[in-house]
């Protein structure tokens, strides 16, 4: 059998192949682009690849347009760890030499010994790969989002504390597009205190309001005359302008999400599994998108717990014994199980259950039960998924024996 190791860069790429006994048979220097994608596969074919028996690949993304040549059709595409791959560079010498050629050769002997020990890229369907790049892009657009607001809550705080306790009953406060109609109207406290209660009215029908618009207006007023500390005259207007500087990311972070946001709602219920994953309290496209929809990717529910961080970890040694959370995990997944727990807690009375039993008879911390629970119910969704069932309430949350025999009674 002939395995494959790719050593990518941005512009080259070094390609070395080798055999059953780790002899290398060729090695390549390609360019990142159409023609050297060509020189790799008629490599490939020259020694053996074929359709019904491609060669294994490994490399160190799992992204990008030469990963995608490669997985067209059968090839089984493995992406490792560059800390995983430095660790057998060291295998094969003490000296800590390191070159791109040789990088390649030692991916390529990885599948050679322990092609066993690593997973292949899923199959996922072409429409699940599309979910996922929707539903990451706008995951990353909500964390920017938050992070461009919070810089502006902290700059508002220096100089216009006015602003904030103008936005503060409202919901999503300075991502709303009227906290931006209104900075953009008075970037200054001493500008603000000099609105009307029709310029105050105008700009928040320009952001869309109907109702409740003249209360609102009065609101806003009385909290822009109402008596703030100031900075001097020359400083504010100087921190004026880098407000509305910040603004401006702000709302094109706020439309990317939003248009994102739309896109992943409509791609999502195109997909046969949304069925499913919506029959679940609390859960959506993000879970899709991290565990795809390839049924042999995890061989049991196990490996998926495992996988999304949610099952504890063991570190046994002598007489030492620890039982701690799992660090290494697919972080975006984690993220999405947190508040698919935190949302389940509300919507069903069996996971609220579970949740205090976890609180109660076990003293674990709120963040220990949650996580608790969301490994009983990634469990399920795995389970789910392969007998294609929806969710159950009374399956997935049995009563408890006492309280059954207390109602048969």
């Amino acid at each position: 059998m002939t395995y494959c190791g790719i050593d990518w860069a941005e512009r080259t790429h070094d390609v070395a192949l080798v055999d059953d006994s780790g002899q290398l048979l060729a090695k390549r220097h390609i360019t990142d682009d159409a023609a050297g994608y060509k020189i790799l596969l008629d490599l490939l074919a020259e020694y053996g690849d074929t359709e019904e028996a491609p060669i294994p690949v490994a490399i160190e993304t799992s992204r990008g347009l030469l990963v995608a040549v490669l997985r067209t059709g059968k090839r089984q595409v493995f992406a490792i760890n560059p800390m995983a791959a430095a660790r057998y560079r060291d295998r094969h010498s003490v000296s800590r030499k390191k070159s791109d050629p040789g990088d390649a050769l030692i991916l390529a002997n990885v599948l050679r010994t322990d092609m066993h020990a690593h997973r292949p890229l899923p199959q996922d369907s072409d429409l699940a790969r599309a979910v996922a790049v929707l539903a990451r892009a706008q995951q990353d657009a909500t964390w920017n989002r938050q992070q461009i607001a919070n810089q502006l809550r902290s700059l508002l705080r220096e100089y216009y504390p006015a602003a904030l306790a103008a936005v503060e009953s409202w919901k999503n406060g300075l991502c709303r597009p009227e906290a931006h109609q209104l900075l953009r109207l008075a970037p200054t406290p001493a500008k603000a205190a000099r609105l009307t209660r029709t310029q105050l009215q105008a700009a928040l029908k320009r952001a869309g309001r109907q109702r409740g618009v003249a209360d609102d207006a009065e609101r806003l007023r009385e909290v822009f005359r109402t008596e703030w500390a100031h900075q001097p005259p020359l400083v504010e207007d100087a921190l004026g302008k880098q407000m509305l500087a910040l603004l401006i990311q702000l709302e094109a972070a706020c439309t990317a999400a939003d248009n994102l946001a739309e896109a992943v709602e409509e791609a999502f219920p195109q997909h046969p599994d949304a069925e499913i994953i919506l029959s679940f309290p609390g859960l959506g496209a993000r879970v899709l998108a991290e565990i795809g929809d390839d049924r042999k990717r995890f061989a049991d529910a196990r490996r998926l717990k495992a996988y999304a961080g949610a099952s504890p970890i063991t570190r046994a040694s002598g007489k030492k014994c620890s039982v701690t959370r799992r660090w290494v995990k697919n972080d975006r997944l984690n993220h999405a199980g947190y508040l698919w727990a935190f949302s389940a807690i509300t919507a069903s009375p069996g996971a609220r259950a579970h949740y205090r039993r976890r609180r109660d008879n076990h003293a674990d911390w709120h963040a220990a039960a949650q996580r608790n629970l969301f490994n009983r119910m990634i469990g399920q969704l795995y389970h789910c998924l392969q007998q294609g069932e929806r969710f159950d309430e009374e399956l997935a949350f049995p009563s408890p024996p006492d309280k059954v025999g207390t109602a048969a009674a």
